[in-house]
């Protein structure tokens, strides 16, 4: 048995039980690229390092699941999202994938692809939460954007704009292969919800936060301040769903993702993050999203090499890892 490295005892899994999902899926956006993000991560060593300097016993079938005998020989837009069934299609199965190693009690890490599969990832993780201990999951959504298009409210339709909506039910649809396979059990209440680092937010979308005030926090206050008013909101009661997009850092230290803003965290801020809410003790699951090695604007790969070793410490940082 190995010896897990962290000193935080965790209040609602096992210490030092990893479940792990690649998930190579581009589906969710129209860049290419960010389906090889996990193999990019995993390949730099990562999941090495979560055993090794870690010590946590890690549950990975050595797979990034493309899922493409999931997609459809036909697949037309829907109310205005793109490739609707074939997310749907995908997300699900990632919700079930997940919900396996949660019932199980182990932390769940996912590593994507864009973050439409937080449909998935989150509706397993709620399911499993229910089930296992009766609570309600709360979600630290760390992003520029808040993802929480309806269909109708998106310009672009884009599914990776609007996994919120799905989770929270501010978007429904009855079609079964069309996220109608979201049910009670999967759904995110929207009290249970933060988000931080948002800067590039749609007008659809500001009026949604201001309609149902979400606890939505920003720099003004200092990254120290805003977990403490993040981690304070959800209390010490909560399993935390930590949802982390790499383009919530500044392009300087992420530039190969598919839609960067500037005025972004800078790399030790995310890293603080992942850090307070893994020394919350009440973290269990982890997303690491939109990391995509072919949109390097850098030269010699240099942009998506900073990218992938930006998001695999940010995945450290949220396991355990610390400078002492």
């Amino acid at each position: 048995m190995k010896l897990n490295t962290s000193l935080i005892e965790q209040k609602f899994v096992a210490n030092g039980e990893l479940g792990v999902v690649a998930v190579g899926f581009s589906g969710g956006q129209g860049k290419a690229g960010v389906d090889i993000g996990p193999a990019a991560m995993i390949e730099s060593g990562l999941l090495t390092k979560l055993k090794e300097d870690l010590g946590y016993e890690v549950h990975h079938d050595d797979t990034v699941h493309s899922y493409k005998e999931l997609t459809p020989e036909s697949d037309p837009p829907f109310r205005g999202m793109k490739n609707p069934k074939t997310v749907s299609a995908v997300t699900r199965k990632i919700s079930e994938q997940v919900y396996e190693h949660a019932k199980e009690g182990r932390t769940v890490l996912t590593l994507g692809g864009d973050h439409s599969i937080a449909i998935g990832t989150i509706s397993g993780t709620a399911k499993a939460i229910r089930e296992r201990l009766n609570r309600e999951l709360a979600v630290i959504w760390v992003d520029a954007h808040t993802d929480i298009n309806t269909p109708e409210g998106s310009d672009s339709g884009n599914v990776h704009g609007m996994p919120v909506s799905f989770l929270t039910g501010l978007a429904k649809e009855e079609r079964e292969d069309v996220f109608g396979w979201l049910k009670s059990e999967h759904m995110l209440s929207l009290k249970k919800l933060v988000y931080i680092g948002l800067r590039d937010v749609d007008r659809f979308e500001k009026q949604v936060l201001r309609d149902h005030k979400f606890i939505a926090n920003n720099r003004r206050h200092g990254i120290g301040k805003v977990m403490e008013m993040a981690l304070g909101y959800i209390g010490t009661d909560t399993p935390i769903h930590l949802s982390f997009d790499v383009d919530a850092l500044d392009p300087m230290w992420a530039p190969s993702t598919g839609t960067p803003v500037r005025g972004g965290l800078t790399l030790r801020e995310g890293d603080f993050i992942a850090e307070c809410v893994h020394e919350s003790g009440s973290m269990v699951a982890m997303d690491l999203v939109e990391v995509n090695p072919c949109l390097d604007p850098g030269v010699d790969n240099i942009g998506s090499d900073e990218t992938v070793r930006a998001g695999c410490s940010l995945v450290r940082c949220g396991l355990g890892e610390s400078l002492l």
